[in-house]
């Protein structure tokens, strides 16, 4: 089971419950908290799956600095490995390899040039 398939169940189950009645904002935050914690539990015993030891502490500490690039990189090595374009468990070197590629790659979309005309 993916993280894909998860999402659609819930969200199948969300609009059932709306077709139901209107639920308590209370019960729907809830229910919210409780999806994004099966969501990052699951997504942790992936990353148990696909990363090496060394690699998920250097994920780890990534989060904590940068958790908006580490959920980039976790969910870029979930793609590749449910495509099988990655070699598993991924060593700590082929992940400093891949988190330099995603890094330059999210880099170049944010550089900008700046150009000075003068007349």
């Amino acid at each position: 089971m993916d993280i894909e398939e998860i999402k659609r169940q819930k969200m199948m189950e969300l609009q059932q419950q709306q077709a139901q009645g209107a639920p308590n904002p209370e019960e729907i935050r809830q229910q919210q908290e409780q999806e994004r914690a099966a969501y990052e539990a699951q997504k942790k015993q992936i990353m148990k799956k696909i990363l090496s030891e060394e690699a998920r502490h250097r994920l780890s500490n990534i989060k904590m600095v940068k958790p908006e690039f580490a959920e980039q990189v976790e969910m870029q090595l979930i793609q590749l490995a449910q495509s099988g374009r990655l070699p598993i468990p991924v060593s700590d070197e082929y992940f400093k390899t891949l988190l330099d590629q995603l890094y330059t790659m999210g880099s170049a979309k944010k550089k900008r040039d700046i150009k000075f005309v003068r007349k």
